[in-house]
């Protein structure tokens, strides 16, 4: 079968490997049939991921439909329209018992430790495959792992409904997280440098949207919040100004989740912290909350229309990665298709 490796930073290429066969009687075999690409795989590519090891067949936001099945699988029929949890954890450590097996000591996480979801089929433990509504598109059903991770951040962040939340970065992620503040009864403003990104943000429920280049974000953060500020201030852009930034304007009592990592240290003064009682959580990954997307997703709570711009097929891999680096402003999420004919 075919799969998307990456040999070592900068170089990806095409290549046979061997059909996954089932082992063992919890596993199943799920022909995959559409994959987004998404920016950590972009960071495993250039070599900027700090966690990756290679060579490395990357992807880890899967939609397949269940092939076959071992004998100890109960939940799932050859049939079903799946999706990937894309972690395997120990379930014995500290954050395991603690309910946060997104941070496992020991964790692993598919197209980033182990081979991904960038291949024809794939073979998971059922724990790991969640059947979504039969009636969803693949273009829907592809977007649920990302919807976990902005309903991560929105946990992490104590969202409640009248929070005034501020989502610096309006792109995949910060969509995300906007559109499950939303959810959650928030007012929500986001920022970000594109205002063709700023326009589709409004289109899915920001209430204010801002642009560093033209607007004076902490003044009008001011004016919208009545002079509070953000009660949650969610980081998807996570250089050190950003972050920096977030410290800053975030209301007394109020949060700031950090949803990434930047390559150069924020510089981070103590006072505000302390004075406003600022919580700083950071957010990898999710835990849990594959049940409550799907749910979402199932009940037509969550809107993707025209969330996924671009589409090429598993062979065209290398036009689709050019295409988010030279027109990223183009691009909401590009994913690629398998198993169309």
């Amino acid at each position: 079968m075919k799969a998307i490796q990456v040999v070592e930073p900068g170089k990806m290429r095409l290549i046979e490997k061997e059909m996954p066969r089932i082992i063992h009687g919890n596993e199943v075999l799920i022909k995959v049939r559409m994959v987004g690409i998404c920016g950590s795989d972009m960071h495993i590519y250039h070599g900027t991921s700090p966690v990756a090891t290679y060579p490395r067949v990357i992807g880890h936001e899967m939609a397949g439909e269940v092939e076959e099945i071992g004998a100890d699988v109960h939940r799932l029929l050859p049939g079903d329209k799946v999706v990937m949890e894309p972690i395997e954890t120990c379930g014995q450590c500290y954050a395991c018992k603690a309910g946060r097996k997104n941070v496992c000591a020991k964790l692993q996480v598919y197209g980033v430790h182990k081979d991904g979801s960038f291949q024809e089929y794939i073979v998971l433990p059922e724990h790991l495959v969640h059947k979504v509504d039969h009636r969803l598109a693949w273009e829907e059903a592809v977007l649920v792992e990302p919807f976990t991770i902005g309903a991560q951040a929105n946990w992490r962040g104590d969202v409640r409904a009248g929070d005034y939340v501020f989502v610096m970065g309006a792109g995949p992620i910060g969509l995300c997280a906007l559109q499950v503040a939303k959810l959650k009864g928030a007012v929500c403003v986001i920022s970000d440098l594109s205002d063709e990104k700023l326009a589709y943000a409004k289109e899915v429920g920001a209430d204010y949207t801002l642009n560093p280049l033209t607007d004076n974000v902490a003044d009008e953060i001011k004016r919208i919040t009545g002079g509070l500020g953000p009660n949650v201030t969610i980081d998807a852009v996570c250089t050190e100004k950003t972050f920096e930034q977030a410290v800053e304007m975030t209301s007394v009592a109020g949060r700031v989740v950090v949803l990434g990592f930047g390559e150069t240290p924020s510089q981070i003064p103590q006072l505000p912290i302390t004075k406003k009682e600022v919580t700083i959580a950071g957010s990898r990954l999710q835990s849990g909350k594959f049940p409550e997307v799907i749910e979402w997703f199932n009940s037509g709570r969550i809107a993707v229309n025209s969330f996924v711009t671009h589409r090429f097929a598993l062979e065209d891999f290398r036009a689709a990665i050019e295409l988010i680096e030279t027109h990223p402003n183009q691009v909401r999420k590009v994913v690629l298709e398998l198993h169309t004919k």
